[in-house]
């Protein structure tokens, strides 16, 4: 799929919900902007999140699903493509979604396949009506405070902005447009690292009841002069604890609109403000260090994601501090551990980070010729390039790393079965076990 495609998911049913969420995020370009567990919220959310697709999980309750969804659809049929899915078979029920503006209807069980295939399609009607295409997400996550997400985050996003050169990019010379946003709303230190005095925050576009336009983004934005723009956290925590995940998530997806790369510094968290980050992104970067709390943090995250849905192609594990000293852990115990390699190495310099952290500069400033500085631009470039995988393989639709717990969900439901027991229905027609 070579354009994204945004989707809301309006699902009441929680026992499914992790298995759509690995599919839809299994497929290369899908970036889920909102799930919405309860339908009156879907006019809401139509209003707030921009997005070519919504996807209406009619089960276990069609008919009084579609009282509330149909009105909200066949309003903004012209605008968005529905598609439902249900394994109720009743004619009417499919007459009643056709006249709504229903695009596709699915009936359960199906192949993911057949999904991916209409999504390929919403995408290349999308490419043709114009579009912009939308920038990358790219999530910074530290598996414990003090392992340098924060400063590979600025970093990241400081390089990216010197770019001339990048597989986007509209015709060569041109820069992409770079934003890094701090999503720890309480303790954020984004924009300390890079020394910039935002006049406003975050939080004056989650409280703006109003869509967020470009005009607000550039008044909220502190510009670096790197290029870089700098959307800063709250300025106080009474702020802080007033900004919702829905909020957060309409920011992000308001700021894909506008750049080309949007960098975001998530604390390490698994709340629903992080799902929802969780959802949009193109990549998760999961940066630890190789001591046990940091590792131990690490295959938990990788184990809930897994649990979750959450596509594992779309993590990259970035080691920070690299070294042979004795004191730390061997990297191939650490990859033995995680069930998978590293994919990013940063070397252990610890004067050049610490004298740009004091100076509230990049490295590219401080220290460009330092090794740790090179490190920086190479995970940069494999970001920008091209080829980046995204998890299009529907055959990797789930995490090897989930637990028993999924397992269990996974399971059919069969009328009679041997023992009386019941299993649940299955969502998708051949879906691993």
């Amino acid at each position: 799929m070579s354009r994204n495609v945004r989707v809301i998911v309006v699902n009441t049913d929680e026992e499914v919900a992790s298995d759509l969420r690995a599919v839809l995020l299994s497929i290369e370009g899908v970036k889920i902007v909102a799930e919405i567990d309860e339908p009156a919220l879907l006019g809401q959310a139509l209003d707030q999140f921009p997005a070519e697709v919504v996807l209406v999980h009619l089960d276990p309750t069609p008919a009084a699903m579609m009282d509330v969804v149909a009105p909200l659809i066949e309003q903004r049929k012209d605008q968005i493509a529905a598609i439902a899915i249900t394994e109720d078979r009743d004619a009417e029920l499919v007459m009643r979604a056709m006249r709504a503006g229903m695009r596709e209807f699915l009936w359960k069980p199906f192949p993911p396949e057949q999904l991916a295939d209409i999504l390929q399609r919403l995408a290349t009607d999308a490419a043709a009506s114009g579009s912009r295409q939308l920038g990358r997400l790219i999530v910074v996550v530290g598996t414990t405070g003090g392992v340098g997400a924060t400063q590979l985050a600025t970093n990241l996003a400081v390089e990216l902005a010197q770019f001339e050169h990048w597989d986007a990019a509209p015709r060569p010379g041109v820069k992409p447009r770079v934003a890094v946003v701090d999503l720890d709303f309480r303790f954020g230190q984004v924009a300390m690292q890079l020394d910039a005095q935002p006049t406003y925050t975050i939080a004056e576009l989650c409280e703006s009841h109003e869509a967020i336009d470009p005009q607000m983004i550039e008044r909220a934005m502190c510009k670096h002069s790197t290029g870089v723009h700098v959307l800063a956290r709250p300025a106080d925590l009474q702020q802080a604890e007033s900004s919702s995940a829905g909020q957060c998530a309409a920011v992000l997806a308001a700021l894909q609109e506008h750049y080309d790369f949007v960098l975001a510094d998530l604390p390490a968290r698994f709340d629903a403000s992080a799902r929802s980050v969780f959802d949009m992104s193109d990549t998760y970067l999961l940066v630890f260090q190789l001591m046990v709390p940091a590792v131990r943090a690490a295959d938990r995250t990788l184990t809930e994601l897994g649990r979750c849905g959450y596509a594992p192609a779309r993590v990259r594990l970035v080691c920070n501090r690299c070294c042979r000293d004795g004191a730390y852990l061997e990297e191939s115990d650490v990859e033995a551990t995680l069930h998978r390699k590293i994919d990013f190495r940063l070397p252990d310099d610890w004067r050049s980070s610490a004298v740009a952290v004091n100076m509230g500069a990049p490295l590219l400033i401080s220290a460009p010729k330092s090794k740790l500085r090179q490190a920086y631009r190479q995970i940069a470039l494999a970001l920008a390039g091209p080829g980046q995988p995204r998890g299009s393989q529907i055959s990797d639709l789930r995490s090897k790393r989930q637990g028993q717990a999924a397992a269990e969900s996974e399971e059919r439901l069969e009328v009679g079965a041997p023992g009386g027991k019941k299993k649940r229905f299955s969502l998708f027609a051949g879906s691993p076990g």
